[in-house]
């Protein structure tokens, strides 16, 4: 570590709470960028400065500017939205976006190709239908995400309420979102009237991300963020309170040892009346205690494992003045989303759609923003996103199930025969993402293709096994708690992965390293005939990998690159 803060602590601390020069930066139309420090700014306004890394090439020989414009990640808490501001959405992808839509593995949209110019029009459209991107970037807390199993309607109704509230509890007092995008009037007297009681003026060294978890379905992978609740339900269906979870985080970098995923630890349980208040204590003592000098291990969980969990929790409990009680026993089943229709205890129906890798699009054959923009036109219930970038047409009462499910099955959205495909997940990678060192949302779905060829002669089509696969190491798809993972290494190379557990609570380990894609398909195929020939009864792909001495079960935190063997392709 070096003595001096981080280049990015400095930007914070003389932005004037988050202003920078970006509205003169808006005004500059001589660049479709802005400025490297207002750059690391606006990330706390949602967005991301970003170039189309496809068009590098051909720009560059002209001698011409690089093709930028912004990615927008709405603020979605418990990804709900409804069906007014899904067609919002959808409106703004199509305006001033690339004509699509992303689903995140954190229950929002993410909306991509928005140019300078277009920026105010885009955030005051969203602004319109109660929407915004404040806080979904930055070192800051993130959106709140929740389980989305409508169908466990007093479980989710709490979820959702905590996420909301916790959501709304952490978001940032200035004013600078709304003065700048939405031309608000400056707050007189400026910086002195500023006050951000739970960041400070510097925030916090990190990104924070939150969820909320309700079992059996742990679809919001509790394990891999900072802070997580498990709802605790009685047999009547209602929570009666929340183990808490600390020292989540999946990214890492390649070849530097010192980084490392983990997964979170259970602190205690709290009642729901003390939940914002643990929340609160959690995010200031990760804004005083977290690392401001090496943003590489600026993370909570780098935190918890230099302070020491049982410090930790002291302090939490110290300034929350909440007493955790001993954690509650739970069980999750899966990570996964529960495709097609369930009931809700009102009657009403739920259909759980398949989107593939988050991508809403039209192409040939599949015009599937058409045909959810077409719902949304006659739906009376609302849309919620997964976290594992799949979306739920909720409430639909019975009189409309029958032309939902057309439209959806017309469209390619309902869900594939193929279990590894209806587990698979990526990140965007290329052609926008910066740090992406390898194609993930692009490449992904010609693996499945020749991993379900190898699957299907071993009779395990149907069979789940969770599949992530992200461009480079900081685990955007978390594929650090998929069976099989796959890291980006460099253009069309990639880390493999083996060994999580299907309920999300242990992670995988590096199995192989630096496999093309027939090398991926070599690696896997014996390891597929060997599961379908071997595994005992109700075993899941993961856990036969470790049984069967594919690969040794991962440790935690400073522990997960341990005992790796180096896997040799015949």
């Amino acid at each position: 570590m070096t003595d001096e803060l981080s280049r990015n602590e400095r930007i914070k601390e003389a932005s004037n709470y988050l202003r920078g020069t970006l509205a003169d930066g808006l005004r500059e139309e001589i660049t479709g960028a802005i400025i490297e420090d207002d750059a690391q700014l606006v990330k706390f306004h949602g967005m991301y400065l970003q170039d189309d890394r496809d068009l590098r090439p051909e720009r560059t020989r002209k001698k011409m500017e690089k093709a930028f414009s912004f990615m927008i990640r709405v603020r979605i808490p418990g990804g709900v939205l409804s069906p007014r501001q899904w067609l919002a959405l959808d409106e703004v992808a199509r305006v001033y976006g690339n004509g699509t839509m992303r689903l995140t593995t954190r229950q929002t949209v993410q909306l991509h190709g928005v140019i300078k110019s277009n920026l105010k029009a885009t955030l005051k459209t969203i602004d319109e239908v109660l929407l915004n991107s404040i806080a979904a970037c930055g070192d800051i807390n993130r959106n709140v995400m929740c389980n989305v199993l409508p169908e466990q309607s007093r479980a989710h109704a709490a979820a959702i309420d905590m996420a909301r509230t916790i959501s709304d509890d952490l978001l940032p007092h200035t004013p600078a979102y709304r003065e700048i995008w939405l031309d608000g009037e400056r707050i007189a007297g400026g910086e002195e009237e500023v006050v951000e009681p739970i960041y400070g003026k510097t925030y916090l060294p990190r990104k924070f991300k939150i969820v909320v978890a309700v079992p059996p379905s742990n679809d919001v992978d509790v394990f891999a963020h900072d802070l997580g609740y498990i709802a605790i339900v009685d047999g009547a269906g209602d929570v009666v309170g929340w183990n808490v979870t600390v020292g989540g985080g999946m990214g890492m970098t390649h070849g530097e040892p010192d980084t490392y995923p983990r997964t979170a630890d259970i602190i205690g349980f709290c009642q729901t009346t003390d939940a914002v208040k643990i929340a609160e204590a959690v995010v200031t003592v990760q804004r005083d205690w977290g690392d401001r000098k090496n943003r590489k291990h600026a993370r909570l969980k780098y935190t918890i494992e230099d302070r020491g969990l049982d410090n930790f929790r002291a302090e939490v409990e110290k300034r929350s003045g909440v007493k955790l009680a001993r954690a509650k026993s739970y069980t999750f089943t899966s990570t996964g989303d529960r495709y097609g229709w369930t009931e809700g205890a009102d009657g009403r129906g739920h259909l759980t759609l398949f989107v593939q890798n988050g991508r809403v699009h039209d192409v040939d054959g599949a015009s599937q923003q058409t045909a959810l923009r077409t719902i949304a036109q006659v739906h009376y219930g609302d849309f919620r996103i997964t976290p594992n970038q799949n979306l739920v047409i909720a409430n639909v009462p019975t009189s409309q199930q029958a032309e939902i499910e057309r439209i959806a099955r017309e469209a390619g959205l309902l869900a594939p025969w193929s279990g590894l495909r209806r587990n698979s997940m990526a990140c965007v990678a290329l052609p926008t993402c910066g740090l992406a060192l390898a194609e993930s949302e692009r490449y992904l779905p010609e693996l499945v293709d020749a991993l379900d060829q190898k699957l299907a002669a071993h009779g395990l089509s149907a069979d789940d096994i969770v599949i992530r696969m992200t461009g480079c190491p900081n685990g955007c798809a978390r594929p650090y708690l998929a069976e099989i993972g796959l890291v980006g290494k460099g253009p069309g190379r990639y880390n493999l992965y083996l060994g999580a557990a299907f309920d999300g609570s242990r992670m995988n380990k590096l199995y192989a390293e630096d496999l093309d894609h027939a090398g991926i398909v070599a690696a896997l195929d014996p390891l597929f005939a060997a599961y379908a020939k071997e595994r005992q009864k109700g075993e899941r792909f993961g856990d036969y990998a470790i049984r069967s001495g594919a690969i040794a079960a991962s440790g935690n935190g400073t522990d997960f690159h341990a005992n790796v063997r180096a896997y040799k392709p015949k």
